[in-house]
């Protein structure tokens, strides 16, 4: 694109250049990123761009788009910021940077809670820290019995929560409240499961992230204090007394929090640990407690 003096740029080429461009640049997804983005500047579906639409010249204001998103990805800026979108769990959620991009990883936790919903009828279900709402969604949409509330202490974030869960069709069977934690639920209210993706990554360590991540998800969704128990430790206190006999708190973690989590879990004479789910990695990701 820097060398646009040629007459014409097809599709196929713009492509094909870009790709080449960002991984001389280290982008390690070069190729993919290269067609989601240049889908979106020409509204097709990336299969397309290998079609008839190959050979088609790019507009002036595709290549215009184009450019602006090539260079905001050469910064750094994920590509679901740059195109308002992610798929989980396969269901395409809105995002922005209120909120964190949702993860392959986190799925594990919905899949963990929707196993074991699965024979009851209507499970009341917390969400803590819902941000897109990925996790209350997956759930909700299916497990049409599902009692879910969401919660999270930003506004735009449940914006973006409440939008998505609008989309999909699942508003209606979703409360989203606004607050820390448990703290904007009744006195008395408990649930069969709690599930959460709260912030673990150590205080000390943020720096160390990947400038993506860093630099354009929101710090409050990454960072759980000094050594990165800061939220955990809180929710797994609180839950307690939120928990109806028999449930279940499910919640992510990070890989190297594995022996630490599972200690300060273990210590709760309450709370029965169940084995430790790993990711599409083969990493620790999940943590799973039965309230007895």
């Amino acid at each position: 694109m820097a060398t646009a003096t040629e007459q014409v740029w097809t599709l196929g080429a713009l492509l094909d250049w870009t790709a080449k461009h960002l991984a001389e640049k280290n982008i390690d997804t070069a190729r993919l990123d290269a067609e989601v983005l240049l889908a979106h500047a020409v509204g097709c579906n990336r299969i397309d761009l290998y079609g008839s639409r190959y050979s088609e010249a790019a507009s002036a204001e595709v290549k215009q788009k184009y450019r602006e998103m090539i260079r905001k990805r050469l910064e750094g800026c994920p590509v679901a910021y740059l195109v308002g979108r992610k798929e989980f769990y396969g269901l395409e959620l809105k995002v922005s940077p209120a909120v964190l991009i949702p993860r392959p990883d986190s799925e594990h936790v919905v899949m963990e809670c929707l196993t074991l919903a699965k024979a009851m009828n209507r499970p009341r279900i917390v969400d803590i820290g819902t941000g897109s709402g990925n996790l209350a969604i997956a759930i909700a949409k299916h497990h049409p019995g599902a009692e879910v509330t969401a919660i999270d202490k930003s506004v735009d974030a449940l914006k973006v929560a409440q939008e998505n869960a609008a989309k999909l069709g699942v508003a209606q069977r979703i409360r989203f409240l606004e607050g820390d934690l448990f703290a904007p639920l009744g006195a008395d209210e408990q649930f069969h499961f709690i599930v959460s993706n709260p912030p673990y990554i150590a205080e000390e360590d943020v720096p160390k992230l990947p400038v993506g991540v860093r630099q354009f998800e929101p710090l409050q969704a990454l960072s759980g204090g000094p050594g990165g128990f800061v939220v955990f430790d809180r929710l797994i206190a609180e839950s307690r007394a939120r928990l109806l006999p028999g449930g279940y708190l499910i919640v992510e973690i990070g890989s190297p929090q594995e022996k630490p989590a599972c200690e300060k879990l273990t210590a709760i004479p309450e709370f029965s640990l169940a084995p430790t789910v790993f990711d599409f990695s083969g990493h620790p990701r999940v943590l799973r407690v039965h309230r007895k």
